[in-house]
């Protein structure tokens, strides 16, 4: 299907945002997702860093990221996802990983080591972990949020009724349950999820999953349109339109989330900063 005239996905270049991040030897899910606002992200010194590898020991039908075994985690990890955010002057970092289903905690002690990395060098940073289901395993949300990230985020991409086919490894409720739990855990962090819209889902299955995530405590949500990143990946089914987007945020909003984004380019990391300090009390 041809992108409609609506979305227009800017071309990448060379930034030096990609050459600081190759200094460091580091992999951001932006080029790893193939991301169409990489360009822009990147040409404004921003980058959402993907820890933990960059192969997924899940296969979702939607992700362009590596489905292999990964290799174990770099103990230095941390320690460069830190300076390199101090060298590109990020105030607010995004720091998302692979699904880690081969490690006893699913990855959870190398987040709180970035977590702690980087307020280690500057603690005036805000921090965004974007994170995997972790199984439920209470115990490694525990680990994560004792760090202290401000905002803590789990996506949960689609509507219950598409899961076997765009995430069959994940349950629906489980990523519901994740959200509910890190609130509980951590009266400070606020939480975040996302989701894709043009897989085949029905406004009332959007507006059900907006209810669903804000009766999990849920502070804040992106809702953006799911663009195929490869041909080996699930086709698009339809291209939403700019004022439905609009009209899932009011609904949103008026549902008693604290910051929304919803428009076609709208990704979970993408301006997440601007999310956070735009947020209501």
């Amino acid at each position: 299907m041809r992108h409609p005239e609506w979305i227009k996905v800017p071309l990448t270049g060379t930034h030096e945002t990609r050459k600081i991040l190759r200094s460091y030897g580091l992999s951001t899910v932006c080029e790893e997702a193939r991301c169409p606002n990489q360009g822009k992200c990147f040409s404004n010194n921003t980058a959402t860093f993907m820890i933990l590898g960059d192969k997924c020991t899940r296969n979702c039908s939607f992700c362009a990221v590596d489905s292999t075994w990964p290799g174990p985690p770099d103990p230095d990890e941390p320690h460069r996802v830190a300076k390199a955010a101090v060298e590109l002057g990020l105030e607010f970092v995004v720091v998302t990983s692979v699904t880690r289903d081969d490690l006893e905690d699913g990855g959870a002690g190398h987040f709180a080591a970035t977590v702690t990395a980087i307020k280690d060098i500057n603690n005036s940073i805000k921090i965004e972990v974007l994170t995997p289901d972790f199984k439920g395993d209470t115990q490694a949300l525990i680990t994560v949020l004792k760090a202290g990230p401000d905002v803590f985020n789990h996506n949960i991409e689609t509507v219950p009724r598409l899961y076997n086919k765009i995430r069959p490894e994940a349950d629906y409720s489980l990523s519901l349950d994740v959200l509910k739990k890190a609130g509980e855990i951590s009266s400070q962090v606020k939480t975040k999820s996302g989701m894709m819209v043009g897989l085949g889902e029905t406004c009332e299955e959007v507006l059900e999953v907006i209810q669903d995530l804000r009766k999990s405590g849920c502070d804040f949500l992106t809702i953006g349109q799911y663009l195929q990143p490869g041909r080996n990946n699930i086709p698009v089914i339809e291209y939403i339109r700019p004022d439905v987007f609009e009209q899932y945020k009011q609904k949103a909003l008026e549902t008693g989330f604290k910051a929304v984004a919803s428009s076609p380019l709208t990704r979970s990391s993408m301006n997440a900063g601007d999310l956070f300090e735009g947020a209501s009390p």
